[in-house]
């Protein structure tokens, strides 16, 4: 996935979520993906659970804290 994807699953808006990064059309945090995902649900669990997320916006997430990462690594750097 294209690192400039990420503008196509994730969003933030001041009046969702207190501006936090959600899962476009839902108000899911991407936080809220990552702990599914570090509490063993699979994408698959997740899209059961909630129907708005498919693998694409799992992904998405990942690529989103990936990224969030990088820059703080290199911001300290």
């Amino acid at each position: 996935m294209d690192p400039a994807a990420i503008t196509a699953y994730i969003e933030s808006n001041p009046q969702v979520r207190f501006g936090k990064p959600v899962v476009k059309g839902t108000r899911t945090t991407v936080a809220e993906v990552l702990e599914m995902l570090a509490n063993g649900m699979s994408a698959a669990d997740i899209q059961e659970d909630f129907p708005a997320i498919g693998p694409e916006q799992v992904r998405a997430c990942l690529l989103y804290a990936a990224y969030k990462e990088s820059v703080v690594l290199l911001a300290a750097a």
